[in-house]
């Protein structure tokens, strides 16, 4: 049977019909005519592959180590290798049965203080920058420029007179002078509004016409900020939240200063002693008390990655 095509007034037969590559014949516009050289994948593709597995093995080599560290019974740097010979539990079990060490002392009050630290310090954070992006007053550039000068300079150059201060302050509060929590957090919050330009920036993306729309269907500035804004910009919360809680997880300079009881120190400073007593022989059981610091951590970032991942498109929708 066969076919005229009307526009060529061509007679086709139903052989011609059937696909090219049921009849043995490779189109220009098919993969396998399109196929690209070794050469071009790799100056296009593969040269990142490269790159990728050198990173992914240069940042990896550190965390075997601390691993097979951590799982060498011997706990000493010259039997402790990459790749982990032995396996035992020693050095876990050691950091929570030695009462000169109380690993688990040292883990409560680093997550206290550092719970009450990051959420104290974004949420004055984030108001600080609601207020600097929507409203207009007098002294608006002045006090942004004085955040950012602020910032430049560490905190840790103001050690000495805050240890004259907090030593003055706990002759008549006792509770927040030295070796206290308290008086810890306190000199932390200091840095409260530390994340201020991070967040600013993303509240300036966020369109005013939603705060618009939002007044004109009878919305309070509370309900505005807490309902509305707040929701579109918990990427940057949970990244300026995440860095944070790094930062307080690691900070070693106040403390040591701050927190000079072996009850209340927190685990940048319990470590260090731990390490500075016996460099050798103590390399398996501070091994063993990194690998657990690091957990909270891979928690909160994995918490916090599907609101990174979301965006504001997330935050955005209207329910």
């Amino acid at each position: 049977m066969t076919q005229v095509n009307p526009q060529a007034g061509q007679v086709t037969s139903p052989s011609d019909l059937t696909d090219p590559a049921q009849r043995g014949e490779t189109s220009k516009n098919s993969p396998a005519g399109n196929k690209m050289s070794f050469g071009r994948w790799f100056r296009e593709v593969g040269w990142r592959h490269i790159v990728g597995i050198i990173a992914i093995v240069y940042a990896i080599i550190p965390i075997l180590y601390i691993l097979s560290a951590s799982l060498n019974p011997v706990g000493s740097v010259s039997a402790t290798s990459v790749l982990p010979q032995t396996f035992s539990l020693d050095n876990y079990v050691a950091l929570f049965t030695n009462p000169d060490r109380p690993f688990a002392r040292w883990f409560l009050n680093t997550m206290l203080v550092a719970i009450i630290v990051v959420v104290t310090s974004i949420f004055c954070s984030a108001l600080a920058a609601y207020a600097f992006s929507r409203f207009r007053f007098k002294g608006r550039r002045g006090s942004l420029l004085t955040l950012l000068l602020i910032q430049m300079f560490p905190q840790f150059l103001a050690a000495a007179a805050l240890f004259i201060l907090f030593t003055s302050i706990g002759d008549v509060l006792p509770a927040i002078g030295l070796d206290t929590i308290a008086g810890y957090i306190l000199v932390l919050l200091g840095g409260a509004l530390g994340q201020v330009w991070l967040i600013k920036g993303f509240f300036d993306s966020v369109p005013r016409e939603l705060d618009e729309a939002a007044v004109m269907d009878g919305a309070t500035h509370t309900q505005l900020y807490f309902k509305i804004i707040l929701p579109l910009v918990r990427p940057i919360l949970a990244v300026t939240g995440l860095l944070a809680f790094i930062g307080v997880l690691g900070e070693f300079i106040l403390a040591s200063i701050f927190l000079r009881d072996n009850e209340i120190k927190t685990l940048a400073v319990g470590l260090y002693g731990l390490l500075d007593a016996d460099r050798t022989n103590n390399l398996g059981i501070f091994a063993a008390a990194a690998v657990l610091t690091s957990i909270p951590v891979i928690l909160l970032f994995q918490y916090l990655q599907k609101f990174i991942v979301g965006g504001i498109t997330a935050g955005s929708v209207k329910g």
